[in-house]
């Protein structure tokens, strides 16, 4: 039942991802171009195309660390598991576990900062975006990494037990050797 529910939340937010990654993206490419044709084909400069850009650069970064997690590229330094093959389980579980507190925090803080524009009223310079919009990705982002997060848990839980090792059996004997 619970793989049922995060293979439906899987769906959902992959297609979140994946669209919203794509239009935030073409917006962008193609507020270059026009900027671009016109600075150099007609020497005129579009103030809000860099502003614009910007936006969903910040926008982009934080959607994709949602991606990340799914694909598992996180940034990670493997030395240590290379070092010490019987590590790379308990490491996995710990890297999860922070990456687990690091959502929850970015959600907390994240609300506040967007309530905070919401009273203060901020809008971006040249677009007048109300900057409500641009800090709403944060708890929206931690709330994503969270879900993906215990997806990738599940689906290491589901690949020890299919590999007919339980987790009891790994961690006792990383402990005892």
């Amino acid at each position: 039942m619970f793989g049922k529910i995060l293979g439906l939340l899987d769906k959902i937010l992959t297609f979140f991802e994946e669209w919203t990654l794509f239009a935030t993206v073409i917006v962008a490419l193609v507020a270059l171009f026009f900027n671009v044709v016109l600075r150099y084909g007609f020497n005129y400069t579009l103030a809000w195309s860099e502003e614009l850009v910007r936006e969903v650069i910040i926008y982009t970064t934080f959607i994709g660390c949602s991606a990340a997690i799914k694909n598992r590229s996180m940034i990670k330094i493997d030395a240590s598991v290379q070092l010490f093959p019987r590590l790379k389980l308990p490491l996995t579980f710990f890297s999860n576990l922070v990456t687990l507190i690091f959502s929850i925090i970015v959600v907390y803080y994240g609300w506040m900062m967007a309530l905070l524009q919401v009273k203060t009223h901020q809008k971006t310079i040249i677009l007048q975006i109300p900057l409500i919009y641009l800090y709403a990705i944060l708890p929206l982002m931690g709330v994503m990494m969270f879900i993906r997060t215990i997806q990738v848990v599940y689906e290491d839980i589901v690949e020890i037990h299919a590999g007919k090792v339980s987790l009891r059996f790994v961690c006792s004997m990383l402990w005892l050797n």
